[in-house]
């Protein structure tokens, strides 16, 4: 448990601000997710999805601050999808 306690002092410390936004963006994804397993059957996709987009663009601003390559790759692809499904929902 210690490990673990050390390991969130240590992220907090090497970049306080891409902590916090770490922070929201996981709680943005986790709160999406609820959203759609709890909707599966009728996914309020006007509600989920913006969570997801929050979550993914700020894991890729906080990938850029912590200069994690792959990461970065990986959010801007989240980034992407989400940002073509807000528009489909809300654009188109």
């Amino acid at each position: 448990m210690e490990s673990v306690k050390l390991f969130f002092i240590d992220s907090y410390k090497s970049n306080k601000i891409a902590f916090y936004i770490e922070m929201v963006s996981t709680l943005s994804v986790i709160l999406g997710s609820l959203i759609l397993t709890l909707t599966v059957l009728n996914p309020l996709t006007t509600v989920f999805v913006p969570f997801y987009w929050i979550g993914s663009a700020l894991g890729l601003i906080a990938a850029i601050l912590r200069k994690l390559s792959w990461t970065v790759i990986l959010t801007t692809w989240f980034t992407a999808m989400n940002t073509i499904a807000m528009c489909k929902i809300f654009i188109l």
